[in-house]
């Protein structure tokens, strides 16, 4: 794979996303890597799974030259697909998952972050799911996550705002479990050891019997948030947003 790593350490498994130099940003090619890495990993021994990225950034969301690549619907049912097959993958995944997030988390990012079962952060993590900043709504579950920790109100507030919160913030509000403050990536292998020396058989029932539930209503979500992010993406304040942030400009939104 040239953009993921996954290293074994007794029963835990790291999956590291590993294009630290562009914040980990997901292009077309790594996502179907990544759909890849979820379904190799899988199917490894380990119990416990740790999701991280290399770099100054857990992930910034979907490369925005993306955007400009994917105008047919086949191409943009491909990359929907790999998207739908990282976040189902993650959640009905029969470990424990934790991400360790870290830098900037954003849209499709924090999406996938949050499939895991746990999300530890850094002090220094900032999350927001602003798909809204480029005239679009979120993916990759991002509704289904945020209804799940938020509520539907807030959850509604967090995606309409685009708003950044620092991992403090961001475990007031239960969009994180716990926040790290000193020589994170240790403390996250700690966290990791601990975990994988618990009675995961356990653990992982727990987690089957809640989830064989939410994933149907995950695909509904993510039937949706397809269809939706299509019909956006031929939208006149889409466009204007894709062309502002190239710009490095604030976009002129007309609700059109």
């Amino acid at each position: 794979m040239n953009f993921f790593k996954i290293e074994e350490h007794d029963n835990v498994v790291y999956l590291k996303i590993a294009r630290g130099e562009k914040y980990n940003a997901l292009n077309i090619e790594m996502l179907e890597e990544f759909s890849e890495a979820v379904s190799e990993v899988r199917e490894l021994e380990p119990q416990v799974v740790v999701l991280c990225g290399e770099g100054e950034g857990f992930c910034a969301g979907g490369d925005i030259t993306m955007m400009k690549e994917v105008q047919d619907a086949k191409k943009y049912d491909q990359v929907m697909d790999h998207i739908e097959t990282i976040v189902t993958t993650l959640y009905t995944m029969p470990k424990i998952v934790i991400s360790a997030i870290h830098g900037p988390v954003v849209g499709l990012g924090l999406s996938i972050a949050l499939a895991a079962d746990y999300v530890v952060a850094e002090a220094d993590a900032t999350i927001s799911m602003n798909f809204i900043g480029i005239g679009l709504a979120p993916d990759g579950g991002g509704h289904f996550w945020l209804q799940e920790r938020l509520g539907t109100h807030q959850a509604k507030q967090f995606a309409w705002e685009g708003q950044q919160m620092k991992a403090k913030e961001a475990f007031d509000h239960k969009l994180v479990d716990i926040v790290l403050n000193d020589s994170f990536h240790d403390e996250v292998a700690a966290i990791a050891r601990k975990w994988s020396m618990r009675p995961l058989q356990s653990m992982i029932k727990t987690k089957q019997i809640y989830h064989q539930y939410g994933v149907d209503k995950l695909l509904q979500y993510l039937s949706k948030e397809r269809q939706a992010q299509w019909e956006l993406r031929q939208t006149k304040d889409h466009q204007e947003g894709v062309t502002a942030f190239m710009e490095k400009r604030k976009p002129k939104f007309q609700g059109r």
